[in-house]
């Protein structure tokens, strides 16, 4: 069974960048997409958009 997703181009400003990688590299992913993919999915999860989704289904 293969997955499919959604690829999108993001530009996140460099600022912002320096925090996430000395912060969350390692800690959410290793590859920057991984950890971009990541920081989307915890903030749908904690704003439960995730479990409103299935509950819907």
């Amino acid at each position: 069974m293969t997955h499919k997703g959604k690829r999108i181009i993001v530009t996140i400003p460099w600022g912002t960048w320096e925090v996430i990688e000395k912060n969350l590299k390692g800690k959410m992913g290793d590859k920057d997409a991984e950890i971009v993919r990541n920081i989307v999915i915890a903030w749908l999860s904690e704003k439960s958009f995730i479990k409103k989704a299935v509950e819907e289904d």
